[in-house]
């Protein structure tokens, strides 16, 4: 990963509510607990990481596949996460009824989708689903579909959300950190409209379009107001290109072990600048 010699400030604000041995952030609007103290350069960060597309790949293969977690279950946390950060969005705004528009693509990332839209309907919110492509029925964002359509929750077609104009906010459920293409088609057009509302946008794991390792956009990303990413954070959010796209960066636990999380990622302290001796292993401390 390219070092910039400066930790972008939206990764320094993550940082900043991470102080080390710190417990899980308070939400961010409770005024009763304040935003710590930064980390100096000799404080760790030894639960924030840094997991790139094959750290990420290797790590739910082994939590699914040799510890024995189903998809489903890691799914549902991540859903669980999106949920919290999505009504956290919808506080701000004044409404009686909030709408929130989710585009899903057809994989994991939309559905992670799917399954927001049944907790933000428990918990008073109409979502409106856009499925940009149909999810394999026996998958686990297959099954989410299925437990949404069972429920009947409300669900339009790809030509149809251009004309959505009482929304008070759109997630991002499109692609994942897999991606690594450059982006076309009807997921091209979504994400140009996306880009062009006024409206707040919460972007699922990664704003798709983004590189996960490089933070390089791939053609076309979206612009988010929020990224919920899962487990750890991606090497491409410390570059400046993607500060356009990330917005805020939420970490959410998905109930991965933290032994795969160490055996796998890097720490997020373990990072030098450009302008480190040979052999430094700390960045600068991040400051306001």
């Amino acid at each position: 990963m390219e070092s910039h010699g400066k930790i972008p400030a939206t990764v320094v604000d993550f940082l900043n509510m991470h102080p080390p041995h710190a417990q899980p952030p308070q939400h961010r609007h409770d005024s009763s607990h304040p935003t710590p103290d930064a980390p100096t350069q000799s404080d760790p960060l030894p639960d924030t990481y840094i997991l790139d597309r094959e750290s990420v790949r290797k790590i739910d293969q082994t939590a699914i596949n040799d510890i024995g977690i189903p998809g489903m279950v890691l799914m549902e946390n991540a859903s669980l996460g999106l949920a919290e950060e999505a009504l956290d969005m919808l506080a701000d705004q004044v409404c009686d009824q909030p709408h929130v528009l989710i585009i899903c693509g057809g994989g994991n990332n939309g559905g992670d989708g799917w399954a927001l839209a049944r907790h933000l309907h428990n918990a008073g919110v109409t979502p409106i689903i856009v499925p940009l492509s149909e999810p394999k029925p026996e998958g686990d964002a297959g099954i989410n579909c299925a437990i949404s359509r069972k429920m009947k929750l409300q669900e339009i077609s790809a030509d149809q959300y251009t004309t959505c104009t009482d929304v008070h906010l759109i997630v991002d459920a499109i692609f994942g950190t897999g991606l690594d293409r450059p982006i076309t088609g009807p997921a091209a057009d979504a994400i140009n409209w996306i880009n062009e509302t006024e409206c707040p946008v919460l972007a699922v794991d990664i704003p798709s379009g983004l590189d996960c390792d490089t933070g390089k956009p791939l053609g076309i990303a979206v612009q988010a107001d929020r990224t919920v990413t899962f487990v750890g954070l991606k090497p491409g959010f410390l570059e400046l290109d993607a500060q356009p796209y990330v917005g805020d960066i939420v970490v959410a636990d998905i109930g991965v072990p933290i032994d795969l999380v160490r055996q796998y990622g890097q720490p997020v302290m373990s990072i030098p600048p450009d302008d480190s001796p040979s052999g430094t292993k700390q960045p600068p401390a991040p400051s306001r």
